[in-house]
């Protein structure tokens, strides 16, 4: 009985550990990142958060976190880091199916706090509507 008790703690101890992780960065910024424009990005499949979920730390002086950082920064530089104000593509031809996808951003640009959270109807509907921004390297 008193593995089962030690198993059950440490089974509670890891997922609240794991929580922690999943739901972002912490209040103090990293290092690296104080001072500067930064946000941490996830996209996650569906409309909550789950353990299908893919993200990166956007830093932009100079652009860096993945592939398309430099884009990202152009795009956020040209709307003051307001993504739901990031121009549609216009010429983007989704399907219609239904594959919801999540897009969260948390960080600060030019000092400050950015929150951003919305789910669009599929990943072809996301990409169209924020570009770059969360074409985040699998």
């Amino acid at each position: 009985m008193t593995h089962l008790s030690k198993a059950t703690a440490a089974c509670g101890a890891l997922l609240a550990a794991a929580a922690l992780l999943a739901a972002g960065p912490a209040h103090a910024a990293p290092a690296a990142t104080r001072g500067g424009d930064y946000l941490y990005l996830t996209v996650t499949q569906g409309e909550n958060q789950s353990d299908d979920a893919h993200g990166a730390v956007l830093l932009c002086d100079p652009p860096q976190g993945y592939s398309h950082a430099a884009e990202a920064c152009a795009e956020l530089a040209a709307t003051g880091g307001d993504i739901a104000r990031i121009t549609p593509a216009k010429d983007a031809m989704c399907p219609m199916v239904y594959a919801p996808v999540t897009a969260q951003a948390r960080g600060q640009w030019n000092g400050r706090p950015i929150e951003y959270r919305e789910t669009f109807p599929n990943a072809c509907q996301m990409a169209a509507r924020t570009g770059p921004v969360f074409a985040l390297d699998d």
